[in-house]
């Protein structure tokens, strides 16, 4: 469904540009579970950017579906591919309703039927039509985030992607929202890119992941490698060991490797 080869990324120019991805190349099959992990400014966020077309200065090939895609992206890939943001306080318009969140999409592909359609939506997330009028200040945190999801699932695709969907949510909430999401690719036979810096959540989440340190992808393995805590990656063995606690001999040997 998803082939990325050879994706660079640069922003600025000149002796002060930063090269945020190099080299990037991966692939997801239909229906898997991808997962892109790694540190805080490892290029994870700026692949799913360059794929859905918010960045436009890259260089490599992307296709979906067998289809290239070139920097111009057209109607067809914008209602296959949707996305996810991290913050749900940001992604919704705060002066429209939930309604005119929701129809907007509708209106932009040209569907009919909208009301039910509207209704539908939000009875896949969990949220029921008390909802349909309410302004995004009136909702809760993991409310928000279901409505993203609604708006990212109204217009039927085929490919999500999400970018860290619960890093914002009380943890409380947060697996509301990834057993929403792991029933909703289940249903509809989706196919997910999630970027997360929670190994946890990957592990729940994926089957394979991808490593990535300072816009490359150092590693590829599969979840049960993530479980079984078997990397090959010195890099990727230091964020396994990173994500059980602060550990003053795992600070020292990451400071050395910089």
């Amino acid at each position: 469904m998803i082939q990325i080869d050879s994706l660079n990324v640069r922003f600025g120019r000149g002796p002060n540009a930063v090269h945020a991805l190099r080299d990037v190349s991966f692939s997801v099959g239909e229906g898997e579970s991808f997962g892109l992990v790694g540190e805080s400014g490892s290029g994870k966020s700026t692949v799913l950017r360059a794929i859905t077309g918010l960045i436009g200065d890259w260089t490599g090939s992307i296709e979906i579906a067998s289809e290239v895609q070139n920097h111009k992206r057209n109607k067809t890939f914008r209602r296959r591919v949707q996305m996810v943001f991290q913050d749900p306080y940001g992604s919704l318009h705060p002066r429209h309703t939930v309604d005119q969140i929701l129809k907007e999409p509708l209106e932009i592909h040209g569907f009919d039927g909208m009301d039910a359609r509207v209704l539908q939506a939000l009875d896949e997330v969990g949220l029921d039509a008390s909802f349909r009028f309410r302004f995004p200040h009136q909702l809760s945190g993991g409310q928000r985030q279901r409505i993203a999801v609604a708006r990212a699932l109204i217009v039927e695709p085929s490919v999500l992607l999400l970018d860290e969907p619960t890093s914002a949510l009380d943890v409380s909430i947060q697996a509301e929202v990834l057993n929403l999401l792991m029933r909703l690719r289940r249903e509809h036979g989706l196919t997910y890119i999630l970027v997360s810096h929670n190994l946890a959540v990957v592990s729940h989440m994926c089957e394979r992941l991808a490593v990535m340190r300072s816009g490359e992808i150092v590693e590829t393995l599969t979840v049960d490698q993530l479980r079984e805590g078997t990397p090959d990656h010195p890099y990727t063995s230091q964020l396994f060991r990173a994500a059980y606690g602060y550990d003053p001999a795992l600070v020292a040997e990451l400071a050395d490797n910089l």
